[in-house]
């Protein structure tokens, strides 16, 4: 795991621009968003089951039906084809992102086939990356307006089947709508609500008071809880991702063929 923690330092996201043109299929890449998603450093802090306590079976958990290593297309499906409580957002509900070092790759490969100006180079290198399926879905943002809760559920590469490796959940009940003694009452009582929520549906932390994992381990799926937010993660499965990108990146960087 060392191992792994230690490539992700060489790792990033990287964007190309959309084209301004939007195609007919609602579904294709120009309708949506590529962007920057940042570096893949994961960062992570030990965790230790409280006394008496047992794992929990957090990679059963699921928020609004969305569960770790559900594929993209699944999710799609629930949330793009069959209508339900949460719809994609408005704007840019799907990010497509493609590593950083795949990027370095391709830019190397364009300007050897004599792509140069940026704006070619870009174009080249956004071709080559969905033709090879190296761009990927990495995020998908979902909101129920009637409620103002937000899903953001973060996807891993089409190296490892662009699966589900984290849901970040978000309410409004922790927003104080003034400063009058009864807005505070009111959240107050919003908080303690969506507590009790999460408790019948998930039953009681089993790692301090917010948080249930499935072991000790860091990487294995893990829970947290916090004022009117869930963050389901498997942290393991997004550092085996990038991981792997790095290394099949290294394996076929397309280098000339020197003679000595």
């Amino acid at each position: 795991m060392k191992r792994i923690v230690g490539i992700l330092f060489a790792i990033g996201i990287i964007g190309v621009a959309p084209c301004v043109m939007a195609s007919d299929d609602p579904f294709d890449f120009e309708n949506f968003a590529i962007t920057d998603s940042g570096d893949a450093d994961i960062t992570t802090t030990d965790v230790e089951l409280n006394d008496d306590a047992t794992p929990a079976p957090v990679a059963s958990f699921d928020i609004a039906g969305i569960m770790l290593g559900m594929s993209f297309d699944d999710i799609h499906t629930l949330f793009f084809r069959d209508k339900g409580l949460y719809a994609p957002r408005k704007d840019n509900s799907i990010i497509y992102t493609i590593a950083k070092d795949w990027k370095y790759n391709l830019d190397y490969e364009c300007r050897q086939g004599g792509s140069v100006a940026p704006a070619e180079l870009a174009k080249c290198i956004n071709s080559l990356a969905r033709g090879r399926g190296l761009m990927y879905a990495s995020e998908l943002h979902l909101v129920r307006e009637n409620t103002d809760e937000t899903i953001t559920v973060y996807f891993t590469s089409n190296a490892t089947d662009n699966v589900v490796w984290r849901v970040v959940y978000n309410n409004d009940v922790n927003d104080l709508e003034g400063a009058d003694e009864k807005f505070a009452d009111q959240r107050q009582k919003k908080i303690l609500a969506f507590w009790q929520n999460v408790l019948d549906k998930y039953g009681a932390p089993n790692s301090g008071a917010d948080k249930w994992i499935s072991t000790t381990n860091a990487y294995d799926p893990m829970m947290t809880a916090y004022y009117g937010s869930l963050d389901l993660v498997d942290n393991g499965r997004y550092a085996s991702d990038a991981a792997k990108n790095v290394q099949d990146a290294r394996n076929n960087f397309q280098a000339k063929p020197y003679a000595f």
